[in-house]
């Protein structure tokens, strides 16, 4: 992870306040104050999140709340592939080591990606693995390229094979972090203009990230997204749950507001970022 970025005396109440008022914190990338998970009375009671299994099969599968519809996305697109990512049975989050993460509260699913048996998969290395992945599944290898701090560029090359790609992976999670993705992404204007593939990014020595793995939207313009993190330590690529809207999670709106506030973090909705710029 990379340099802390310093607070505005806004975004410092901010944390304060929801510090006092949270039953508890959680150590996060950057020991920000959040708060505890909520189960959802809308979507979580009609599923299977009174127990540790998941119904549902893709990220594709979760349900949408009354109104609202998918994108209708190409087959080729980041987004196509995000929604068909594949989820476990099990809701478990396990750390590299496998052991139970201690928080089991903060995951609405698991995805069934694998997190290697190193302290490497962390938050910006799942967004990086992520993209990656897809890039790989499209035969883009030219594209695979991530950069560290210095702005050493770190290039996917022959053989490439799937051994090879995850040697690869392993060398850019040590390399490259927060700080350095931050750097390699580009900034986007309005969060109404959330896509699938987008990231919540706060580079820093540690920071943090998540991805925008799914959108949807109603007749009237309005767009709910899902977001999906790995944390500190490393541990299994998660689903979060929304602990500010307990009727709409796992999905967050995508409207103006200042700050985004997941289970174990809180960003500022100006820090969304974007792959390519526009």
């Amino acid at each position: 992870m990379q340099h802390l970025v310093s607070y505005d005396k806004h975004f410092i109440l901010l944390t304060k306040s929801l510090s006092i008022l949270l039953p508890f914190s959680i150590l996060s990338c950057n020991n920000n104050a959040t708060a505890p998970q909520k189960k959802s009375t809308v979507i979580l009671s009609k599923n299977n999140s009174l127990n540790n299994e998941n119904e549902f099969a893709l990220i594709n599968n979760i349900p949408l709340p009354f109104g609202y519809v998918r994108a209708d996305n190409d087959t080729t697109s980041f987004a196509f592939w995000l929604a068909n990512l594949p989820l476990k049975k099990d809701k478990t989050v396990y750390l590299y080591d496998s052991t139970p993460k201690l928080n089991q509260k903060a995951q609405f699913a698991v995805l069934d990606i694998s997190v290697g048996t190193k302290n490497l998969q962390q938050c910006a290395d799942a967004v990086m693995r992520l993209r990656a992945e897809y890039l790989f599944s499209q035969k883009r290898f030219n594209e695979i390229s991530f950069t560290d701090n210095e702005n050493t560029h770190y290039n996917f090359f022959e053989p490439y094979s799937k051994v090879h790609f995850m040697q690869y992976l392993q060398k850019v999670f040590g390399m490259c972090g927060t700080a350095s993705l931050a750097k390699q992404l580009y900034k986007k204007n309005k969060l109404k203009d959330v896509i699938a593939g987008d990231v919540f990014i706060r580079g820093g020595f540690p920071g943090h990230a998540v991805i925008v793995v799914d959108i949807a939207i109603n007749i009237n313009g309005n767009k709910i997204f899902l977001l999906a993190q790995s944390f500190m330590p490393a541990q299994n690529i998660h689903v979060l749950n929304n602990p500010k809207n307990e009727n709409l999670s796992p999905w967050y709106e995508a409207t103006e507001f200042d700050f985004l506030q997941t289970p174990e973090y809180i960003f500022r909705t100006t820090e969304l970022m974007q792959w390519n710029k526009n």
